[in-house]
Protein backbone atom coordinates (compact mmCIF):
# COMPACT_ATOMS: atom_id res chain seq x y z
CA UNK A 1 0.00 0.00 0.00
CA UNK A 2 1.35 3.63 -0.13
CA UNK A 3 3.09 2.72 -3.89
CA UNK A 4 2.29 5.97 -5.96
CA UNK A 5 1.47 3.03 -8.74
CA UNK A 6 -2.44 4.31 -10.10
CA UNK A 7 -2.95 1.90 -13.07
CA UNK A 8 0.33 2.17 -14.36
CA UNK A 9 1.00 5.94 -13.50
CA UNK A 10 3.71 6.48 -10.94
CA UNK A 11 4.90 9.22 -9.41
CA UNK A 12 8.21 10.98 -9.86
CA UNK A 13 9.51 13.90 -7.96
CA UNK A 14 12.22 16.23 -9.77
CA UNK A 15 14.59 18.05 -7.59
CA UNK A 16 15.81 20.81 -9.94
CA UNK A 17 15.22 24.25 -10.50
CA UNK A 18 12.45 25.91 -12.18
CA UNK A 19 14.04 27.31 -15.48
CA UNK A 20 14.24 30.79 -15.78
CA UNK A 21 11.70 33.47 -16.58
CA UNK A 22 9.65 30.66 -18.80
CA UNK A 23 6.12 30.56 -18.23
CA UNK A 24 4.59 27.26 -19.53
CA UNK A 25 5.31 23.46 -18.64
CA UNK A 26 8.38 22.16 -17.25
CA UNK A 27 9.54 20.10 -20.22
CA UNK A 28 10.45 17.12 -17.88
CA UNK A 29 6.94 17.16 -16.04
CA UNK A 30 5.78 17.21 -20.06
CA UNK A 31 7.94 14.62 -20.83
CA UNK A 32 7.24 12.31 -18.31
CA UNK A 33 3.78 12.66 -18.72
CA UNK A 34 3.97 11.46 -22.54
CA UNK A 35 5.37 8.20 -20.66
CA UNK A 36 2.36 8.12 -18.89
CA UNK A 37 4.18 9.13 -15.16
CA UNK A 38 2.98 12.17 -13.08
CA UNK A 39 5.77 14.58 -12.18
CA UNK A 40 6.49 17.09 -9.62
CA UNK A 41 9.15 19.54 -9.13
CA UNK A 42 10.55 20.83 -5.98
CA UNK A 43 13.51 23.88 -6.35
CA UNK A 44 16.32 22.93 -4.79
CA UNK A 45 18.69 26.14 -4.67
CA UNK A 46 17.74 29.93 -4.90
CA UNK A 47 19.97 32.01 -6.70
CA UNK A 48 21.24 35.45 -5.83
CA UNK A 49 23.41 37.62 -8.46
CA UNK A 50 26.44 39.70 -7.01
CA UNK A 51 28.78 42.06 -8.53
CA UNK A 52 26.82 43.24 -11.35
CA UNK A 53 29.39 46.61 -11.46
CA UNK A 54 32.22 44.46 -11.85
CA UNK A 55 30.72 42.42 -14.57
CA UNK A 56 29.71 45.45 -16.15
CA UNK A 57 33.01 46.54 -16.42
CA UNK A 58 34.41 43.46 -17.44
CA UNK A 59 31.75 43.25 -20.13
CA UNK A 60 32.50 46.48 -22.06
CA UNK A 61 36.33 46.12 -22.28
CA UNK A 62 36.76 42.97 -24.31
CA UNK A 63 39.83 44.22 -25.33
CA UNK A 64 41.50 43.46 -22.27
CA UNK A 65 39.82 39.31 -22.25
CA UNK A 66 40.85 36.75 -24.76
CA UNK A 67 37.53 35.27 -24.73
CA UNK A 68 34.32 34.26 -22.73
CA UNK A 69 32.98 30.96 -20.85
CA UNK A 70 29.80 30.43 -19.51
CA UNK A 71 28.96 27.31 -18.39
CA UNK A 72 25.75 27.94 -16.87
CA UNK A 73 22.65 29.53 -18.04
CA UNK A 74 22.53 31.79 -14.73
CA UNK A 75 25.58 33.31 -15.60
CA UNK A 76 23.97 34.56 -18.58
CA UNK A 77 21.35 35.74 -16.98
CA UNK A 78 23.76 37.96 -14.80
CA UNK A 79 25.03 39.54 -18.30
CA UNK A 80 21.42 40.21 -19.29
CA UNK A 81 21.02 42.31 -16.20
CA UNK A 82 24.27 44.25 -16.99
CA UNK A 83 22.53 44.90 -20.36
CA UNK A 84 19.45 45.90 -18.78
CA UNK A 85 19.51 49.78 -19.43
CA UNK A 86 18.64 51.50 -22.65
CA UNK A 87 21.86 53.11 -23.58
CA UNK A 88 24.15 49.65 -22.48
CA UNK A 89 22.23 47.74 -24.70
CA UNK A 90 22.62 50.40 -27.52
CA UNK A 91 26.35 50.55 -27.19
CA UNK A 92 26.23 46.49 -26.71
CA UNK A 93 24.54 45.96 -30.03
CA UNK A 94 26.32 48.44 -32.12
CA UNK A 95 30.17 47.38 -31.20
CA UNK A 96 30.63 45.56 -28.14
CA UNK A 97 29.37 42.38 -29.42
CA UNK A 98 31.21 42.22 -32.43
CA UNK A 99 34.22 42.55 -30.31
CA UNK A 100 33.39 39.75 -28.04
CA UNK A 101 32.50 37.50 -31.46
CA UNK A 102 35.50 38.36 -32.91
CA UNK A 103 37.02 36.22 -30.45
CA UNK A 104 35.47 32.90 -29.03
CA UNK A 105 32.55 32.72 -26.66
CA UNK A 106 32.42 29.42 -25.04
CA UNK A 107 29.57 27.72 -23.81
CA UNK A 108 28.63 23.86 -22.31
CA UNK A 109 25.33 22.89 -23.44
CA UNK A 110 22.49 23.94 -25.58
CA UNK A 111 19.98 25.68 -23.15
CA UNK A 112 23.44 28.23 -22.20
CA UNK A 113 24.11 28.24 -26.40
CA UNK A 114 20.36 29.52 -26.64
CA UNK A 115 20.98 31.86 -23.80
CA UNK A 116 24.03 33.18 -25.30
CA UNK A 117 22.59 33.88 -28.58
CA UNK A 118 19.77 35.65 -27.61
CA UNK A 119 22.63 38.35 -26.63
CA UNK A 120 24.06 37.88 -30.07
CA UNK A 121 26.90 36.07 -29.40
CA UNK A 122 27.75 33.44 -31.41
CA UNK A 123 28.64 30.24 -28.74
CA UNK A 124 30.90 27.20 -29.47
CA UNK A 125 31.09 24.04 -27.71
CA UNK A 126 27.10 23.73 -27.28
CA UNK A 127 27.92 20.01 -27.65
CA UNK A 128 30.48 19.51 -25.40
CA UNK A 129 27.86 18.75 -22.64
CA UNK A 130 30.58 18.88 -19.40
CA UNK A 131 33.29 21.11 -18.32
CA UNK A 132 35.66 18.68 -18.56
CA UNK A 133 35.00 18.41 -22.60
CA UNK A 134 34.65 21.86 -22.82
CA UNK A 135 38.26 22.84 -21.68
CA UNK A 136 40.02 20.49 -23.61
CA UNK A 137 37.99 22.30 -26.44
CA UNK A 138 39.18 25.56 -25.20
CA UNK A 139 42.98 23.89 -24.43
CA UNK A 140 43.08 23.04 -28.49
CA UNK A 141 42.21 26.20 -29.79
CA UNK A 142 43.50 28.94 -28.05
CA UNK A 143 47.04 30.01 -27.32
CA UNK A 144 48.44 30.57 -24.01
CA UNK A 145 49.83 33.98 -24.65
CA UNK A 146 46.10 35.21 -25.58
CA UNK A 147 44.79 38.20 -23.05
CA UNK A 148 42.57 35.99 -20.06
CA UNK A 149 39.18 34.54 -21.06
CA UNK A 150 36.55 35.68 -18.96
CA UNK A 151 34.66 33.13 -16.58
CA UNK A 152 31.62 34.73 -15.02
CA UNK A 153 30.13 31.88 -12.60
CA UNK A 154 28.73 30.35 -9.36
CA UNK A 155 29.85 30.51 -5.97
CA UNK A 156 29.37 26.92 -6.24
CA UNK A 157 32.16 26.15 -9.61
CA UNK A 158 33.38 23.13 -9.77
CA UNK A 159 37.24 23.22 -10.53
CA UNK A 160 37.27 21.53 -13.75
CA UNK A 161 37.57 23.71 -16.04
CA UNK A 162 39.96 26.34 -14.49
CA UNK A 163 42.19 23.35 -13.09
CA UNK A 164 42.68 22.35 -16.96
CA UNK A 165 43.44 25.63 -18.19
CA UNK A 166 45.89 26.31 -15.74
CA UNK A 167 47.77 23.23 -16.29
CA UNK A 168 47.66 24.05 -20.04
CA UNK A 169 48.92 28.17 -19.91
CA UNK A 170 45.44 29.21 -20.89
CA UNK A 171 45.19 32.23 -18.94
CA UNK A 172 41.50 33.39 -17.07
CA UNK A 173 39.69 35.06 -15.27
CA UNK A 174 36.73 34.51 -12.98
CA UNK A 175 33.96 36.13 -11.37
CA UNK A 176 31.55 34.96 -9.18
CA UNK A 177 28.35 36.70 -10.31
CA UNK A 178 25.73 34.98 -8.45
CA UNK A 179 25.97 33.16 -5.38
CA UNK A 180 23.59 29.41 -4.66
CA UNK A 181 21.59 29.03 -1.08
CA UNK A 182 19.38 26.35 -0.33
CA UNK A 183 15.60 27.63 -1.04
CA UNK A 184 14.10 28.82 1.83
CA UNK A 185 11.23 26.68 1.70
CA UNK A 186 13.05 23.38 0.44
CA UNK A 187 12.21 21.09 3.57
CA UNK A 188 8.45 22.07 4.17
CA UNK A 189 7.72 21.38 0.39
CA UNK A 190 9.13 17.84 0.72
CA UNK A 191 7.70 17.61 3.71
CA UNK A 192 4.48 17.93 2.52
CA UNK A 193 4.80 16.35 -0.92
CA UNK A 194 5.44 13.10 1.20
CA UNK A 195 3.05 13.72 3.51
CA UNK A 196 0.25 14.07 0.61
CA UNK A 197 2.31 11.59 -1.96
CA UNK A 198 4.08 8.77 0.08
CA UNK A 199 7.29 8.30 -0.88
CA UNK A 200 7.28 8.54 -5.31
CA UNK A 201 8.27 5.61 -7.50
CA UNK A 202 11.63 7.59 -8.52
CA UNK A 203 13.56 10.67 -7.67
CA UNK A 204 15.41 12.43 -9.84
CA UNK A 205 18.82 14.81 -9.12
CA UNK A 206 20.31 17.24 -10.97
CA UNK A 207 23.11 18.80 -9.35
CA UNK A 208 25.85 17.90 -6.87
CA UNK A 209 24.40 20.30 -4.53
CA UNK A 210 21.03 19.07 -5.19
CA UNK A 211 22.00 16.05 -3.38
CA UNK A 212 23.40 17.63 -0.58
CA UNK A 213 20.48 19.74 0.03
CA UNK A 214 18.07 17.06 -0.06
CA UNK A 215 19.31 13.84 0.85
CA UNK A 216 19.04 13.89 4.27
CA UNK A 217 15.46 14.76 4.11
CA UNK A 218 14.52 12.53 1.62
CA UNK A 219 16.35 9.93 3.83
CA UNK A 220 14.50 10.80 6.77
CA UNK A 221 10.81 10.83 5.09
CA UNK A 222 11.38 7.72 3.09
CA UNK A 223 12.01 5.47 6.11
CA UNK A 224 12.47 2.18 5.31
CA UNK A 225 10.87 2.72 1.91
CA UNK A 226 13.99 4.33 0.92
CA UNK A 227 15.11 0.94 -0.90
CA UNK A 228 11.83 0.84 -3.11
CA UNK A 229 13.04 4.41 -4.93
CA UNK A 230 14.70 4.40 -8.02
CA UNK A 231 17.07 7.65 -7.80
CA UNK A 232 17.86 8.86 -10.73
CA UNK A 233 20.68 11.42 -12.17
CA UNK A 234 20.58 14.28 -14.93
CA UNK A 235 24.00 13.33 -15.53
CA UNK A 236 27.75 11.62 -14.34
CA UNK A 237 28.92 14.57 -12.12
CA UNK A 238 25.71 14.23 -10.38
CA UNK A 239 25.31 10.56 -10.52
CA UNK A 240 29.24 10.75 -8.68
CA UNK A 241 28.06 12.49 -6.00
CA UNK A 242 24.74 10.81 -4.94
CA UNK A 243 27.07 7.60 -5.58
CA UNK A 244 29.42 9.07 -3.02
CA UNK A 245 26.41 9.49 -0.39
CA UNK A 246 25.87 5.77 -1.02
CA UNK A 247 23.04 5.92 -2.94
CA UNK A 248 21.87 3.22 -5.25
CA UNK A 249 21.41 5.33 -8.90
CA UNK A 250 19.09 3.32 -11.25
CA UNK A 251 19.80 5.29 -13.81
CA UNK A 252 21.73 8.43 -15.38
CA UNK A 253 20.40 10.05 -18.74
CA UNK A 254 22.42 9.60 -21.37
CA UNK A 255 22.20 13.64 -22.17
CA UNK A 256 21.12 16.30 -20.01
CA UNK A 257 18.09 16.57 -21.63
CA UNK A 258 14.33 16.08 -20.59
CA UNK A 259 14.08 13.64 -23.35
CA UNK A 260 16.76 11.75 -22.10
CA UNK A 261 15.84 11.72 -18.69
CA UNK A 262 12.43 11.09 -18.91
CA UNK A 263 13.35 7.79 -21.08
CA UNK A 264 15.76 6.42 -18.50
CA UNK A 265 13.14 6.58 -15.85
CA UNK A 266 10.52 5.31 -17.75
CA UNK A 267 12.65 2.56 -18.46
CA UNK A 268 13.73 1.97 -14.87
CA UNK A 269 10.28 1.87 -13.64
CA UNK A 270 8.99 -1.10 -15.85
Amino acid sequence: MGRARVCGKMHVLLLKEPRDGDSGPDPYIKELASHGHQATLIPVLSFKFVSLNMLTDKLFQPDKHGGLIFTSPRAVEAVRMCLDSEERREEWNSSVKDKWNAKSVYVVGKATAALVQSLGLNPVGEDTGTADVLSRLIIEREDTNIPPLFFPCGSIKREVLPTALRDNGVPLETLTVYQTAEHPDLEKNLENYFAEQGPPASVAFFSPSGVKFCLQVVRRLAGERLLQIKFAAIGPTTRDAMAAEGLCVSCTAEQPTAEHLAAAIAKALQ
